[in-house]
């Protein structure tokens, strides 16, 4: 998957809320205040990013827990993300993630900290990040995608319920599409190759692979130019779709959780 030429996707059917936090706490007192982080220091940091890798990042605690519509949110700068509430700052999560906007799944909150899924390696990243007054936008994301690589199966659901499933095609066996509950985080519009009009880039990657076509080994969503991949496993890594599916899920927002299993 080539990553040069970029689209940006605005999200759809999420309406965007301004995050204020800490209003409505009975107990001021037991928040925890994050460890100041000076510029200096927070550009020092490794980015939160499909290029990066995270040391210290604590692991997604339901990485197959099953596809999740839940809340997403947009830093409006740079966050500082920590390995726990009131933890070690481990990385920076950026505004924008490929030429896209960055989205995040919220996975946890509490006293106006969020844990998000990162985009980073090692697979399935979380780190938390403390939401100050106005620090990020946040949306309802109504919609999951559900990978199912021993029955070749990819399904839509918005608000728990079906509205697509299709055949697919999945990693070969040397090459196999890592499993867990990942996320799209971008939308680019492939200009260099011509299997597909779209690539949807996900936050995981490749285990057996560290780069495609010179890109950081990212799996991403794409159709084909032909039916060869339809039932099988004869990709490196990445699920493709029928054009059909492909269409509808560029609608959908960015930072859709899509668990694969």
């Amino acid at each position: 998957m080539h990553i040069k030429s970029r689209r940006l996707l605005p999200t759809v059917g999420a309406t965007i809320l301004v995050l204020v936090t800490g209003a409505c706490s009975g107990n001021d007192s037991a928040e925890v205040e994050p460890v100041a982080v000076s510029q200096e220091d927070l550009t020092k940091l490794p980015e939160a990013d499909t290029f990066g890798t995270v040391s210290g990042a604590p692991t997604d605690p339901q990485p197959a827990g099953g596809a999740m519509a839940g809340k997403v949110i947009h830093p409006k700068n740079e966050l500082v993300v920590y390995a726990s509430l009131g933890g070690n700052p481990i990385a920076r999560l950026p505004t924008v993630q490929m030429g896209s906007p960055t989205w995040v799944p919220v996975v946890s909150e509490k006293d106006g900290w969020a844990e998000v899924l990162l985009p980073t390696r090692p697979n399935a990243s979380t780190g938390w990040v403390h939401l100050e007054s106005a620090a990020a936008e946040s949306a309802q994301d109504d919609y999951a995608i559900n990978v199912d690589r021993v029955a070749f199966t990819l399904e839509l659901l918005a608000n728990g319920k079906s509205v697509g499933k299709w055949t697919i095609g999945t990693g070969k066996p040397e090459h196999p599409t890592p499993s867990g509950r990942a996320y799209i985080i971008a939308s680019i519009a492939e200009t260099k190759n011509t299997y597909s009009p779209i690539v949807l880039p996900l936050s995981y990657h490749s285990n057996s692979l560290e780069t495609f076509g010179g890109g950081p080994g990212t799996v991403g969503l794409h159709t084909w130019p032909n039916d060869s991949y339809v039932g099988k496993a004869n990709s490196d890594g990445c699920i493709r779709v029928p054009r059909e599916a492909l269409d509808r899920l560029a609608k959908v927002p960015l930072g859709t959780i899509v668990n694969i299993t």
